[in-house]
Protein backbone atom coordinates (compact mmCIF):
# COMPACT_ATOMS: atom_id res chain seq x y z
CA UNK A 1 0.00 0.00 0.00
CA UNK A 2 1.46 3.29 -1.07
CA UNK A 3 4.72 1.74 -2.31
CA UNK A 4 6.82 4.15 -4.35
CA UNK A 5 8.33 1.41 -6.54
CA UNK A 6 6.88 2.67 -9.83
CA UNK A 7 7.81 6.24 -8.91
CA UNK A 8 11.50 5.49 -8.34
CA UNK A 9 12.70 6.74 -11.77
CA UNK A 10 10.86 10.03 -11.19
CA UNK A 11 12.16 10.38 -7.63
CA UNK A 12 15.69 9.69 -8.86
CA UNK A 13 15.35 12.28 -11.63
CA UNK A 14 14.10 14.96 -9.25
CA UNK A 15 16.68 14.32 -6.52
CA UNK A 16 19.71 13.68 -8.72
CA UNK A 17 20.48 17.41 -8.97
CA UNK A 18 20.41 17.94 -5.19
CA UNK A 19 23.83 17.71 -3.49
CA UNK A 20 23.79 15.28 -0.55
CA UNK A 21 25.91 12.40 0.72
CA UNK A 22 23.87 11.17 3.69
CA UNK A 23 20.12 10.66 3.85
CA UNK A 24 17.48 9.72 6.41
CA UNK A 25 14.47 7.79 5.12
CA UNK A 26 12.25 8.65 8.06
CA UNK A 27 9.24 6.45 7.18
CA UNK A 28 10.85 3.67 5.16
CA UNK A 29 7.81 1.44 4.55
CA UNK A 30 8.62 -1.11 1.85
CA UNK A 31 12.20 0.17 1.76
CA UNK A 32 12.29 0.81 -1.99
CA UNK A 33 13.27 4.48 -1.66
CA UNK A 34 16.01 3.59 0.84
CA UNK A 35 17.23 1.04 -1.69
CA UNK A 36 17.26 3.74 -4.37
CA UNK A 37 19.38 5.95 -2.13
CA UNK A 38 21.74 3.05 -1.44
CA UNK A 39 22.03 2.46 -5.19
CA UNK A 40 22.91 6.16 -5.56
CA UNK A 41 25.87 5.47 -3.22
CA UNK A 42 24.49 7.61 -0.41
CA UNK A 43 24.90 6.74 3.25
CA UNK A 44 21.39 5.67 4.25
CA UNK A 45 19.71 5.80 7.66
CA UNK A 46 16.40 3.96 7.30
CA UNK A 47 13.69 4.16 9.97
CA UNK A 48 10.08 3.15 10.44
CA UNK A 49 7.79 3.01 13.46
CA UNK A 50 6.63 -0.50 12.56
CA UNK A 51 8.64 -3.69 12.95
CA UNK A 52 8.27 -5.28 9.53
CA UNK A 53 9.63 -2.33 7.49
CA UNK A 54 12.72 -2.23 9.69
CA UNK A 55 13.31 -5.93 9.04
CA UNK A 56 13.07 -5.33 5.28
CA UNK A 57 15.55 -2.44 5.43
CA UNK A 58 17.92 -4.37 7.68
CA UNK A 59 18.05 -7.17 5.10
CA UNK A 60 18.56 -4.86 2.12
CA UNK A 61 19.93 -1.51 3.33
CA UNK A 62 22.04 -2.17 6.43
CA UNK A 63 23.18 -5.49 4.97
CA UNK A 64 26.14 -5.05 2.62
CA UNK A 65 27.62 -8.54 2.45
CA UNK A 66 25.61 -11.23 4.27
CA UNK A 67 23.72 -13.97 2.40
CA UNK A 68 21.82 -17.09 3.42
CA UNK A 69 23.78 -20.17 2.34
CA UNK A 70 22.35 -23.45 1.09
CA UNK A 71 23.17 -24.93 4.49
CA UNK A 72 21.32 -22.09 6.23
CA UNK A 73 18.28 -22.74 4.07
CA UNK A 74 18.36 -26.48 4.74
CA UNK A 75 18.51 -25.90 8.48
CA UNK A 76 15.61 -23.44 8.35
CA UNK A 77 13.46 -25.79 6.29
CA UNK A 78 14.26 -28.69 8.62
CA UNK A 79 13.49 -26.85 11.87
CA UNK A 80 10.57 -27.84 14.11
CA UNK A 81 8.69 -25.91 16.77
CA UNK A 82 9.60 -27.02 20.29
CA UNK A 83 6.57 -26.84 22.54
CA UNK A 84 3.41 -24.74 22.77
CA UNK A 85 5.28 -21.45 23.06
CA UNK A 86 6.54 -21.93 19.51
CA UNK A 87 3.16 -22.94 18.10
CA UNK A 88 1.50 -19.55 18.39
CA UNK A 89 0.64 -19.13 14.71
CA UNK A 90 -1.11 -22.48 14.27
CA UNK A 91 -3.04 -21.90 17.50
CA UNK A 92 -4.08 -18.33 16.68
CA UNK A 93 -4.71 -18.19 12.92
CA UNK A 94 -6.31 -21.54 12.12
CA UNK A 95 -8.73 -21.19 9.20
CA UNK A 96 -7.97 -17.51 8.63
CA UNK A 97 -5.26 -16.84 6.03
CA UNK A 98 -3.41 -20.07 5.24
CA UNK A 99 -3.80 -23.83 5.32
CA UNK A 100 -3.04 -25.67 8.55
CA UNK A 101 0.11 -27.09 6.96
CA UNK A 102 1.32 -23.60 6.12
CA UNK A 103 0.64 -22.31 9.62
CA UNK A 104 2.74 -25.16 10.99
CA UNK A 105 5.45 -24.25 8.48
CA UNK A 106 5.50 -20.65 9.76
CA UNK A 107 5.88 -21.80 13.37
CA UNK A 108 8.62 -24.26 12.42
CA UNK A 109 10.45 -21.70 10.32
CA UNK A 110 10.44 -19.20 13.17
CA UNK A 111 11.86 -21.90 15.44
CA UNK A 112 14.74 -22.18 12.98
CA UNK A 113 15.18 -18.42 12.78
CA UNK A 114 15.54 -18.23 16.57
CA UNK A 115 18.41 -20.71 16.39
CA UNK A 116 20.41 -18.59 13.96
CA UNK A 117 23.29 -16.75 15.65
CA UNK A 118 23.69 -14.05 12.97
CA UNK A 119 21.12 -11.22 13.22
CA UNK A 120 21.67 -10.19 9.61
CA UNK A 121 20.88 -13.71 8.42
CA UNK A 122 17.79 -13.67 10.60
CA UNK A 123 16.64 -10.47 8.90
CA UNK A 124 17.00 -12.04 5.44
CA UNK A 125 14.99 -15.08 6.50
CA UNK A 126 12.25 -12.96 8.08
CA UNK A 127 12.14 -10.61 5.09
CA UNK A 128 11.79 -13.60 2.78
CA UNK A 129 8.87 -15.07 4.71
CA UNK A 130 7.18 -11.66 4.95
CA UNK A 131 7.23 -11.29 1.18
CA UNK A 132 6.13 -14.90 0.81
CA UNK A 133 3.16 -14.26 3.10
CA UNK A 134 2.04 -11.33 0.95
CA UNK A 135 2.42 -13.20 -2.34
CA UNK A 136 0.47 -16.18 -0.99
CA UNK A 137 -2.46 -13.93 -0.02
CA UNK A 138 -5.12 -13.61 -2.77
CA UNK A 139 -5.15 -9.80 -2.60
CA UNK A 140 -1.94 -9.12 -0.74
CA UNK A 141 -3.87 -7.81 2.26
CA UNK A 142 -4.90 -9.29 5.61
CA UNK A 143 -8.38 -7.89 6.07
CA UNK A 144 -10.66 -10.86 5.34
CA UNK A 145 -10.66 -14.31 6.94
CA UNK A 146 -11.26 -17.40 4.85
CA UNK A 147 -9.90 -20.59 3.35
CA UNK A 148 -7.13 -19.58 0.90
CA UNK A 149 -7.94 -22.58 -1.31
CA UNK A 150 -11.25 -21.06 -2.39
CA UNK A 151 -9.53 -18.02 -3.90
CA UNK A 152 -7.31 -19.93 -6.32
CA UNK A 153 -7.79 -18.47 -9.80
CA UNK A 154 -4.81 -19.79 -11.72
CA UNK A 155 -2.26 -17.24 -10.55
CA UNK A 156 1.15 -18.74 -9.91
CA UNK A 157 1.50 -17.01 -6.54
CA UNK A 158 -1.61 -18.81 -5.29
CA UNK A 159 -0.47 -22.17 -6.63
CA UNK A 160 2.82 -22.10 -4.74
CA UNK A 161 2.90 -23.05 -1.07
CA UNK A 162 4.46 -20.77 1.53
CA UNK A 163 7.44 -23.11 1.65
CA UNK A 164 7.95 -22.83 -2.11
CA UNK A 165 7.56 -19.07 -1.98
CA UNK A 166 10.08 -18.85 0.86
CA UNK A 167 12.74 -20.75 -1.06
CA UNK A 168 12.26 -18.39 -4.01
CA UNK A 169 12.31 -15.27 -1.88
CA UNK A 170 15.51 -16.25 -0.10
CA UNK A 171 17.10 -16.27 -3.55
CA UNK A 172 15.58 -12.87 -4.35
CA UNK A 173 16.84 -11.28 -1.14
CA UNK A 174 20.28 -12.84 -1.55
CA UNK A 175 20.43 -11.31 -5.03
CA UNK A 176 19.45 -7.89 -3.66
CA UNK A 177 22.40 -7.70 -1.26
CA UNK A 178 25.21 -5.37 -2.31
CA UNK A 179 27.68 -2.94 -0.78
CA UNK A 180 27.66 0.72 -1.73
CA UNK A 181 30.81 1.36 0.27
CA UNK A 182 28.87 3.08 3.06
CA UNK A 183 27.86 2.09 6.57
CA UNK A 184 24.07 2.11 6.31
CA UNK A 185 21.71 1.56 9.23
CA UNK A 186 18.14 0.48 9.90
CA UNK A 187 16.11 1.35 12.98
CA UNK A 188 12.56 0.96 14.23
CA UNK A 189 11.15 3.80 16.29
CA UNK A 190 9.24 7.06 16.53
CA UNK A 191 10.35 9.54 13.89
CA UNK A 192 10.68 12.23 16.56
CA UNK A 193 13.38 10.13 18.23
CA UNK A 194 15.46 9.78 15.06
CA UNK A 195 18.86 11.45 15.20
CA UNK A 196 19.29 14.61 13.13
CA UNK A 197 22.30 15.74 11.12
CA UNK A 198 22.06 14.04 7.73
CA UNK A 199 22.26 16.09 4.54
CA UNK A 200 18.77 15.18 3.33
CA UNK A 201 15.65 13.82 5.01
CA UNK A 202 13.09 11.99 2.88
CA UNK A 203 9.66 11.84 4.51
CA UNK A 204 6.73 9.70 3.41
CA UNK A 205 4.54 9.59 6.54
CA UNK A 206 1.10 8.08 6.98
CA UNK A 207 -1.55 10.64 6.13
CA UNK A 208 -5.19 11.51 6.67
CA UNK A 209 -7.06 10.29 3.58
CA UNK A 210 -9.93 12.27 2.09
CA UNK A 211 -11.97 9.06 1.88
CA UNK A 212 -11.81 5.53 3.34
CA UNK A 213 -8.77 5.08 5.58
CA UNK A 214 -5.04 4.67 5.33
CA UNK A 215 -4.35 2.25 8.17
CA UNK A 216 -1.32 0.10 7.52
CA UNK A 217 -2.01 -2.00 10.60
CA UNK A 218 -5.49 -2.87 9.37
CA UNK A 219 -4.11 -4.20 6.09
CA UNK A 220 -0.74 -5.57 7.17
CA UNK A 221 -1.17 -6.55 10.83
CA UNK A 222 -0.16 -10.14 10.06
CA UNK A 223 3.17 -8.98 8.64
CA UNK A 224 3.79 -6.76 11.66
CA UNK A 225 3.22 -9.72 13.98
CA UNK A 226 5.13 -12.20 11.84
CA UNK A 227 8.18 -9.90 11.75
CA UNK A 228 8.66 -10.33 15.52
CA UNK A 229 6.53 -13.42 16.21
CA UNK A 230 3.98 -11.12 17.87
CA UNK A 231 6.38 -10.27 20.70
CA UNK A 232 4.94 -7.34 22.70
CA UNK A 233 2.04 -7.05 20.23
CA UNK A 234 -1.53 -6.81 21.53
CA UNK A 235 -4.04 -8.81 19.49
CA UNK A 236 -7.63 -7.57 19.39
CA UNK A 237 -9.66 -10.49 20.76
CA UNK A 238 -12.84 -9.33 18.98
CA UNK A 239 -11.17 -9.29 15.56
CA UNK A 240 -12.00 -12.18 13.22
CA UNK A 241 -8.60 -11.81 11.56
CA UNK A 242 -6.69 -11.29 14.85
CA UNK A 243 -5.68 -7.71 14.14
CA UNK A 244 -3.02 -6.01 16.23
CA UNK A 245 -3.98 -2.90 18.16
CA UNK A 246 -3.28 0.13 15.99
CA UNK A 247 -0.43 2.29 17.31
CA UNK A 248 -1.09 6.01 17.50
CA UNK A 249 0.47 8.33 14.96
CA UNK A 250 -0.38 12.05 14.93
CA UNK A 251 -0.09 12.14 11.13
CA UNK A 252 -3.23 10.02 10.73
CA UNK A 253 -5.75 12.37 12.40
CA UNK A 254 -7.09 15.75 11.28
CA UNK A 255 -6.84 17.32 14.72
CA UNK A 256 -3.13 16.46 15.10
CA UNK A 257 -1.75 16.25 11.54
CA UNK A 258 -0.85 19.91 11.00
CA UNK A 259 1.04 20.14 14.27
CA UNK A 260 2.80 16.83 13.52
CA UNK A 261 4.05 18.10 10.16
CA UNK A 262 5.20 21.34 11.76
CA UNK A 263 7.15 19.42 14.39
CA UNK A 264 8.61 17.18 11.69
CA UNK A 265 9.85 20.06 9.55
CA UNK A 266 11.22 21.85 12.60
CA UNK A 267 13.08 18.77 13.81
CA UNK A 268 14.94 18.31 10.52
CA UNK A 269 15.17 22.00 9.60
CA UNK A 270 18.96 21.88 9.21
CA UNK A 271 18.68 19.26 6.44
CA UNK A 272 17.28 19.42 2.94
CA UNK A 273 13.62 18.41 3.36
CA UNK A 274 11.88 16.14 0.85
CA UNK A 275 8.24 15.34 1.57
CA UNK A 276 6.49 12.73 -0.56
CA UNK A 277 2.77 13.42 -0.59
CA UNK A 278 -0.44 12.78 -2.53
CA UNK A 279 -3.41 14.89 -3.60
CA UNK A 280 -5.88 12.56 -1.88
CA UNK A 281 -4.73 13.55 1.60
CA UNK A 282 -5.15 16.10 4.37
CA UNK A 283 -3.54 18.61 4.91
CA UNK A 284 -3.58 19.92 1.35
CA UNK A 285 -0.54 20.89 -0.69
CA UNK A 286 -0.86 24.62 0.03
CA UNK A 287 -0.93 24.11 3.78
CA UNK A 288 2.13 21.87 3.76
CA UNK A 289 4.04 24.26 1.55
CA UNK A 290 3.35 27.12 3.95
CA UNK A 291 4.44 24.99 6.90
CA UNK A 292 7.72 24.08 5.23
CA UNK A 293 8.34 27.74 4.34
CA UNK A 294 8.56 28.48 8.07
CA UNK A 295 11.86 26.61 8.09
CA UNK A 296 13.09 26.78 4.49
CA UNK A 297 13.59 29.88 2.34
CA UNK A 298 13.13 27.92 -0.88
CA UNK A 299 10.30 25.40 -1.30
CA UNK A 300 9.71 23.76 -4.69
CA UNK A 301 6.95 21.32 -5.66
CA UNK A 302 7.36 18.60 -8.28
CA UNK A 303 4.22 16.83 -9.47
CA UNK A 304 3.39 13.58 -11.26
CA UNK A 305 0.12 11.78 -12.01
CA UNK A 306 0.18 8.29 -10.53
CA UNK A 307 -2.19 5.37 -10.06
CA UNK A 308 -1.81 3.36 -6.87
CA UNK A 309 -2.81 -0.30 -6.79
CA UNK A 310 -3.97 -1.54 -3.40
CA UNK A 311 -3.34 -5.26 -3.18
CA UNK A 312 -1.87 -7.65 -5.73
CA UNK A 313 -4.95 -8.65 -7.75
CA UNK A 314 -5.83 -7.15 -11.14
CA UNK A 315 -9.27 -6.22 -9.85
CA UNK A 316 -7.89 -4.53 -6.75
CA UNK A 317 -8.81 -0.95 -5.93
CA UNK A 318 -7.06 1.64 -8.05
CA UNK A 319 -6.64 5.25 -7.12
CA UNK A 320 -5.52 8.00 -9.51
CA UNK A 321 -3.76 10.84 -7.67
CA UNK A 322 -1.28 13.63 -8.11
CA UNK A 323 1.96 12.66 -6.43
CA UNK A 324 4.09 15.48 -5.02
CA UNK A 325 7.68 15.91 -3.98
CA UNK A 326 7.82 19.03 -1.79
CA UNK A 327 11.46 20.03 -1.44
CA UNK A 328 12.77 22.61 1.01
CA UNK A 329 16.30 23.97 0.73
CA UNK A 330 18.39 26.85 2.09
Amino acid sequence: MGSKFKLLPWIHEVLSDIPFESVTDAFSGSGVVSYLFKSMRKQVFSNDALAFPSVLSTATIANNTTHLTENDLEELLGAKARGKSEEFIRQTFQGIFYTNEELVFLDDLWAGIRCMDAPMKQSIAIAAILRSAVKRQPRGLFTVAGDPERYKDGRRDLKLTLREHFIEQVGCYNSAVFSNGKRNTSTSGDVFDVLVGNDLVYMDPPYVPLADDNCYMKRYHFLEGLACYWQDKEIMTTSKVRKITKPFTPFAYRHTALDAFDRLFRKFADSTLVLSYSSNAYPDLGSLRKLMQRYKSSVDVFEKTHRYHFGNHEASKRNLVQEYLIIGTS
